[in-house]
């Protein structure tokens, strides 16, 4: 890092911040490609998975999403939902958020049932993004 010194702190944490600010700028621009209705990033898991829970084997099936989750605010109804962009292919995960879904942590897994009765499960590398995230989800729901 250029100029950099001990002193200088307040340089790297300023530059980090700008950095940070930049990649959510595009990250913010890649959902609004998808849904117009995107109105802002509410927290960001940078590394996840999604399995599917197979009810005639009584499994769980890693699916082919796995990426970046974002939890993000509309401007329409449903006021809330989250994405993985997907980094295996170009089919990302969109899942709106309503009343109709169920959430349930099982770290480092949040489970979630959706109306369909379908089960899934994220996976999240870092156990902090986990709770962080289940948490968020928690509060969302309450709000709706």
């Amino acid at each position: 890092i250029p100029n950099y010194t001990p002193e200088r702190d307040d340089y790297v944490r300023c530059d980090t911040k700008m950095a940070t600010d930049r990649v959510r700028g595009i990250s913010l621009a890649a959902l609004q490609q998808r849904d117009p209705y995107v109105s802002g990033i509410v927290d960001v898991a940078s590394q996840v998975a999604l399995y599917s829970y197979n009810t005639a084997s009584n499994e769980w099936e890693k699916t082919e999403v796995e990426g970046t989750l974002f939890v993000y605010a509309r401007s329409a109804s449903p006021h809330n939902g989250f994405t993985i962009m997907n980094r295996l292919s170009m089919d990302n995960l969109i899942q709106p958020i309503t009343k109709d879904l169920d959430f349930k942590l099982q770290d480092p897994f949040l489970l979630y049932r959706i109306a369909d009765l379908s089960i899934h499960g994220i996976w999240f590398y870092d156990k902090n993004d986990c709770l962080r995230i289940a948490n968020l989800m928690t509060e969302i729901l309450k709000s709706k």
